[in-house]
């Protein structure tokens, strides 16, 4: 289990409540709800929090769409 140090946890808030922040087995959580009255989990990745909001780590989580190239009659026309 990785151990945040007391230093680094007296210095982090959490992004959505700007509230502490406190260890819990391998994630770090607000000390206060946010306005839903939930408390907000951030996992610890490789000894490093990860203090992305919700919404924005299952956006990371999403797969972005993959490039397709043009074609030929969509090519700019040189000049």
């Amino acid at each position: 289990m990785p151990n945040i140090s007391s230093d680094l946890l007296a210095i982090l808030r959490c992004p959505v409540t700007g509230s502490a922040l406190v260890q819990e087995g391998e994630a770090l959580r607000s000390s206060a709800p946010d306005a839903a009255g939930n408390y907000v989990e951030y996992p610890i990745d490789e000894s490093i929090p990860v203090l992305l909001r919700p919404e924005l780590r299952a956006a990371e989580n999403v797969s972005a769409p993959t490039p397709t190239p043009a074609s030929p009659a969509e090519e700019s026309p040189s000049l």
